[in-house]
């Protein structure tokens, strides 16, 4: 005999009908059994929550929408949903029963960090109705059913373009309804991966958009940089494997992010979200990415001129929890800056400052101190010059500033200076600073003054006020050139990829607006007595500074002054012309040559005084970039003229050479041949080379021997290519005595 009772089920499933029902067993018992559960589950299964089997997020769909498909978080094993603000997104809903939208009462839960809560907005609680049309304005959060086919469901979600960016979380809750009352409990779906929501420059909603799609493909999707340095008469183009959409990186951008510890909040603001990450990419503060080192040695790490790209420097950081990399510097820190900028959406450009200032006191110049023979005094002032220095522009709107000061922003990450008790700088509007308004946020002296500081040489005299002599103000030596890589062209082998940016930086020099801006600039911030000064009677001697230009590394170089009297009587000049080695941040190193002189001058007479400087007088008195800094004085006796000048040198390297031999297929082997020629009469020693190529390799370190003085070598590498499409490969070489020998080249991979 068997008995089944549901008396005590039909009271939980609301079944009136069916108060006891009993069977009592005969050869058809089995069979009647199995009906009566098969009824049973017909029954209370509608009155139980539609349950959620699974869920698709279309990630390659919604992708392609929403201008993603390079990442290759995508292309993984466990593929994730990378989707930017300001657009709609699909998802499809597999329940374990057909979908009633009568009945089925079904909610979204977009979820923010570790305790989201709704009532700052980072717990969203979005009712799936049974309209096909979004039902709030696009500055709010909302969903519509787009389709449903038994019970598979296909919503549209829409995220404002203003939500914070970064990882956030989806559940789906189902609860049946019946004439408008709950008759189940809920039953909840908890998403296991993560939905990544970026900034969206394609979105006119979006504080971030930029209308020009070259701009877009230039400043959010190329993965690939140019990196400036060297002297402004001698730019020097290093590409730089950006890799925002590697692997590592997004995760590492947001993990940085997840560090900056800003609100919920200031997550939607690109103003806050730049001004966090010019303090995060440096470890000064917050053990941030890069740890900065301008002086050898660099045994302990790498030597910033090692690294190709950032990618490698992100995933470093990442699997190491936030542990700082070594090392880096104003150009390393710029690249990683671009890369974890584009990664999330914001449009960035990278920027070199050639003769860029360092005012450490806000003055808005660079004073030089020199003694009375010409010497300059390097303990009397911490103010600096920077051969070249590189920082960022990010693209976006400025709510907090007056109309018009949107568009790019300097956001420098490098720790020069402290700003609201953090190393860092930024965002600082284009406009402000070329209007010289340097009281509106954020750092907008500093980075004026970068760009437009004046150099002022004092020079030791014990007959002057003070004990010092003011010799020169020089106006325009400072922000000589502003560069940045041109968009939509590319030249591993020249310059043609710069485009010249200093008109969006400062009004051309002796112009009425290059005046009224920086009278602007010294009135805001009460310097005028500064700018004082009494200039000579009479100046009838005229001076030039020259030297040696294209200088290949292990060549003679001359400098020289030329001297002209356009006076009337004989002068008597005393001179001092002086070379050293210098760090690429203006720190001399080594003196490598002085001449001091006395001469005598009749009118309309022309002289020379030129200094020749040999190899063996400066190879082994470089530093880091091979740059010379050469800084020449004269006093005229008769008229007390005095003249000061300084002028930049950068020594130049050999280029590698790179030829790619192979069928360029994917999977498939290609041969790399590296080539280039010792420049030095000495031997290269402790060589290695540096390979990286997107889609084809990661970064990594390839050991050479040893290398004969003026010896044309030859290095093979075997690649692999992953994906197809253009690629981009760059190749360092460095050794103990030949750092900075770049190459680069581009290749056509077919899938």
């Amino acid at each position: 005999m068997c008995i089944v009772r549901f008396h005590q089920m039909s009271k939980l499933s609301g079944i009136k009908k069916i108060s006891r029902i009993s069977f009592i067993a005969s050869k058809g018992c089995i069979v009647k059994l199995s009906l009566m559960l098969i009824l049973f589950d017909l029954t209370i299964g509608y009155q139980t929550a539609n349950e959620v089997n699974n869920v698709s997020p279309y990630e390659q769909d919604n992708a392609y929408e929403h201008h993603t498909s390079a990442y290759e978080l995508l292309r993984g094993p466990k593929p994730v949903l990378i989707v930017r603000r300001g657009y709609p997104f699909y998802i499809a809903v597999l329940f374990k029963r057909a979908f009633n939208p009568q009945q089925d009462f079904v909610k979204l839960e977009m979820m923010f960090g570790s305790q989201p809560n709704r009532k700052e907005g980072s717990l969203i609680v979005l009712p799936v109705t049974v309209k096909n049309k979004f039902t709030k304005g696009n500055d709010h959060w909302d969903v519509r059913l787009h389709e449903h086919n038994g019970a598979v469901v296909t919503l549209q979600i829409r995220i404002p373009a203003n939500a914070a960016v970064g990882i956030w979380k989806m559940k789906i809750t189902s609860t049946l309804i019946i004439s408008g009352k709950p008759v189940s409990l809920p039953n909840t779906y908890e998403c296991k991966e993560d939905i990544y929501i970026l900034f969206n420059p394609w979105s006119i909603d979006d504080s971030v958009y930029m209308a020009d799609d070259q701009w877009r493909k230039e400043y959010v999707l190329n993965d690939v940089g140019k990196i400036f340095i060297g002297s402004y008469n001698q730019p020097m183009g290093r590409r730089w494997i950006l890799g925002q959409f590697t692997e590592a990186v997004l995760p590492a951008a947001m993990f940085i992010l997840e560090r900056s510890r800003l609100d919920f909040t200031d997550r939607s603001d690109p103003v806050k979200i730049a001004r966090a990450l010019s303090a995060l990419i440096n470890d000064v503060d917050d053990k941030g990415v890069v740890e900065g080192k301008w002086e050898e040695p660099y045994d302990d790490g790498t030597a910033p001129w090692m690294w190709t790209g950032s990618s490698a420097i992100l995933e470093q950081y990442l699997k190491t929890k936030g542990v700082p990399v070594k090392y880096g510097q104003c150009w390393v820190y710029a690249g990683v800056c671009n890369t974890v900028c584009r990664a999330l959406g914001l449009p960035c450009r990278l920027v070199t400052n050639y003769v860029s200032a360092h005012d450490t006191d806000n003055t808005l110049s660079v004073d030089k101190w020199f003694d009375k023979d010409g010497d300059e005094i390097k303990t009397k002032t911490n103010d600096s010059i920077w051969n070249f220095h590189v920082w960022n522009d990010c693209w976006m709107t400025r709510p907090d500033l007056p109309t018009n000061y949107g568009g790019w922003q300097v956001v420098d990450a490098t720790p020069q200076e402290i700003s609201d008790g953090l190393y860092r700088s930024g965002p600082t509007s284009l406009v402000a600073v070329k209007r010289g308004e340097i009281d509106y946020l954020y750092d907008s002296s500093f980075v004026f003054s970068e760009v437009n500081a004046r150099i002022i040489h004092w020079q030791k005299d014990e007959f002057a006020k003070g004990g010092w002599r003011k010799l020169k103000i020089i106006r325009y030596q400072i922000g000589k050139l502003i560069i940045t890589k041109k968009r939509g062209i590319d030249d591993d082998f020249g310059n043609a990829d710069v485009e010249d940016i200093t008109h969006e930086y400062k009004n051309s020099k002796d112009s009425h607006e290059e005046r009224h801006a920086f009278l602007n600039a010294i009135r805001r911030g009460g310097l005028a007595h500064v700018y004082d000064v009494s200039q000579p009677s009479k100046e009838d001697v005229y001076f030039s500074l020259q030297s040696s230009k294209n200088v290949l590394i292990g060549h003679p170089f001359v400098v020289t002054i030329m001297i002209r009297n356009h006076g009337i009587q004989r002068r008597t000049i005393s001179l001092s012309l002086s070379v050293f080695s210098v760090y690429y941040t203006g720190t001399t190193s080594k003196k490598l040559k002085q001449e001091k002189r006395s001469i005598s001058i009749f009118p309309s007479q022309r002289k020379t005084l030129s200094l020749r400087i040999s190899p063996d007088e400066y190879l082994n008195k470089l530093v880091d970039y091979a740059m010379i800094k050469i800084y020449a004085i004269a006093t005229v006796k008769e008229t007390q003229q005095t003249w000061s000048e300084e002028e930049d040198l950068m020594l130049k390297k050999p280029k590698l050479n790179l030829e790619v031999q192979g069928l360029l297929k994917v999977g498939a082997p290609f041969m790399l041949t590296i080539s280039f020629t010792n420049p030095l009469n000495h031997v290269l020693e402790n060589c290695v080379f540096t390979v990286e190529a997107p889609g084809v390799t990661g970064s990594f370190y390839s050991k050479f021997r040893n290398i004969w003085p003026r010896e044309n070598i030859v290095h093979v590498e075997r690649l692999f290519p992953q994906r197809s499409g253009l690629i981009k490969i760059v190749v360092t070489f460095s050794s103990r005595q030949l750092t900075q020998v770049i190459g680069s080249t581009q290749i056509a991979v077919k899938g």
